[in-house]
């Protein structure tokens, strides 16, 4: 059975500590898929690049691009878009890239007592809502994407992240 809107993910380990996680690209890939899957935004041909960093790298990143100056789980930098629309034999559309940190990740999982895979999923998600346009930057936007999370996560037989907290963006 084919797929026709999946898009094209690269994953990239930037920092050692991923190699604790062997099948984290592998995680990734599926939760990306069932992401787009699940939304109504055309992604096929299209490419999402994820890197996989460490609590340094993203501190760079975030600090850099949002001024915040401490590590974070998960960064989303959407990329613009050209003008016009997308035909077969251009470029791919990049849909842009995630970040994700290994500790600041690793530590959140074992807080929360949920398996690796299940959180790393969570966030590759939610970094890929990111790309397409959604938000949490108020809470009727927070509950659409916590919702589609939902969703999206139980399709991939994890429970819903969000049901031990109420209302965390």
């Amino acid at each position: 059975m084919s797929h026709p809107n999946l898009p094209m993910t690269e994953v990239l380990a930037v920092a050692d500590c991923w190699q604790r996680e062997p099948d984290s690209e592998a995680v990734i890939q599926r939760a990306v898929a069932a992401a787009a899957e699940s939304v109504d935004e055309d992604v096929a041909d299209a490419e999402v690049a994820v890197m996989l960093t460490d609590d340094a790298g993203i501190r760079t990143l975030n600090s850099n691009w949002r001024g915040i100056d401490k590590p974070t789980n998960v960064l989303s930098f959407p990329a613009l878009q050209p003008e016009g629309e997308w035909k077969v034999g251009d470029a791919p559309r990049m849909l842009g890239d995630i970040a994700i940190a290994y500790e600041t990740m690793r530590r959140e999982a074992d807080e929360e007592h949920k398996p690796f895979d299940h959180h790393l999923s969570h966030l590759a998600v939610h970094g890929f809502l990111h790309l397409i346009g959604y938000d949490h930057e108020n809470d009727a936007d927070a509950e659409e994407m916590e919702a589609l999370e939902t969703q999206i996560l139980a399709h991939l037989g994890i429970p819903d992240p969000y049901a031990d907290r109420a209302g965390t963006h």
